[in-house]
């Protein structure tokens, strides 16, 4: 018989030790130890226990508990623990089966109550003590948002947000203290959003797009003017079959090697939840331009490194996907390829001749798929209009088995 869970991580809302189950409640009132914020332990004040604050710095918290380990220890947190909560950051730190989790009704289930809306066909985001652009690849017409905020001036910023793509007629909602005697409920809309709201709050978006919004969508292949660039970037139907090839996943990492302006590595962090991308990319006017795109489209979390190859891949997190764009020669796949995980993804793309001859040596030493993409746009040609080529791209893709 496996030992009986040493740690109790428990979901509680704002009807507070009313709110549990029997047998949650139980957990509580038995602690030796309770762990957990301000706000936590007001709601349970009631309880005999040891008292411990979320440590300083937060990464501490899996060393404190474990520190506690032959108590009765018990953390407190708000809603579903395993929700977008504290209850995640642990369980990968501690074998499960070492955790009782006690999940109470999250804050996002409480805001669909309260909107009326269908959990399965909304979003649900979280901006608390993150970067608040990461929302702003969400926008689109007649999505529906869930967002947990990061404080009492979140709301205004997603408004304006919302405002500056074209979205301004969207309906949005502050829901804080649900289901306390405190209780409030905010509504606006995001062009004339001037509440004053409470620091601990759900916000309700329901997105409507004016006629000229901006349309940014999770698929691969945005326009090329919604990057800033100094014309050094891999175009948009180059782009759109590149990300194709490399397969953006959910949590996925991508390196994308002579990133400049980024857009390959914004597009895969776009295109699937959590994905995670390193630019490399030895120029710092560059390097600026990246950062400037990925907040503008919603991907702050872009990691841009300085670096040439293939010395700047040298202790780097293992990639699920490589992108060489730039710095192209055979030390850097070989490299790129040697750190690559199992089903690993590795596209290159050349337009030159001397990057075109080393694509074919890399073709014929491990296969893969040479392409060759050429695209021609109608453009004037005095009163008529005709086709301009663009210079066409050589691309090798594989699959590491």
């Amino acid at each position: 018989m496996p030992d009986a869970p040493w740690l109790h991580i428990v979901g509680i809302g704002e009807d507070g030790l009313d709110g549990l189950t029997p047998a949650a409640r139980t957990v509580v009132e038995t602690a030796e130890i309770l762990v957990g914020g301000d706000r936590h332990h007001d709601l349970s004040a009631a309880v005999s226990a040891t008292r411990v604050a979320w440590p300083s710095p937060f990464d501490a918290l899996v060393e404190t508990l474990l520190s506690f380990r032959g108590q009765r220890v018990v953390v407190l947190a708000t809603g579903d623990p395993l929700w977008f909560s504290v209850g995640a950051r642990i369980g990968r730190a501690i074998p499960p089966g070492q955790i009782a989790y006690h999940p109470q009704l999250s804050a996002f289930q409480l805001a669909a109550a309260r909107m009326g809306w269908s959990m399965a066909d909304l979003e649900t985001l979280t901006v608390h003590g993150r970067p608040v652009e990461q929302m702003i690849a969400f926008i689109q017409p007649d999505a529906r948002l869930l967002i947990l905020t990061t404080g009492a001036d979140t709301p205004a910023r997603i408004a304006a947000f919302l405002t500056a793509r074209g979205f301004g007629d969207s309906p949005m909602t502050v829901l804080a203290n649900m289901g306390g005697t405190d209780e409030a409920r905010f509504d606006g809309i995001a062009a004339g959003w001037d509440h004053e709201v409470p620091a601990f709050n759900t916000l309700a978006v329901d997105c409507r797009a004016a006629p000229d919004a901006a349309l940014l969508p999770r698929v691969p292949g945005l326009a090329d003017d919604l990057f800033r660039s100094d014309g050094t970037m891999t175009k948009r139907e180059v782009r759109a079959a590149t990300l194709a090839k490399l397969m953006p996943m959910r949590g996925a990492l991508l390196w994308d090697i002579g990133s400049g302006s980024g857009s390959v590595g914004i597009e895969w962090m776009r295109a699937a939840r959590s994905a995670r991308a390193i630019g490399i990319e030895p120029r710092a006017d560059r390097r600026a331009m990246a950062a400037e795109n990925a907040l503008a489209l919603g991907t702050p979390r872009l990691d841009l490194r300085e670096g040439t190859v293939p010395d700047a891949l040298h202790g780097l997190p293992a990639p699920d996907a490589v992108f060489i764009g730039g710095g192209l020669s055979e030390a850097t796949f070989d490299a790129a390829f040697a750190a690559l995980r199992p089903l690993g993804r590795l596209v290159a793309n050349a337009v030159t001749l001397e990057s075109e001859a080393i694509l074919a040596a890399l073709h014929a030493r491990h296969g893969g798929d040479l392409v060759r993409i050429a695209v021609d746009r109608a453009e004037p040609v005095g009163g008529y209009r005709g086709w301009r080529p663009a210079m066409p791209v050589t691309q090798l893709s594989l699959v590491k088995r």
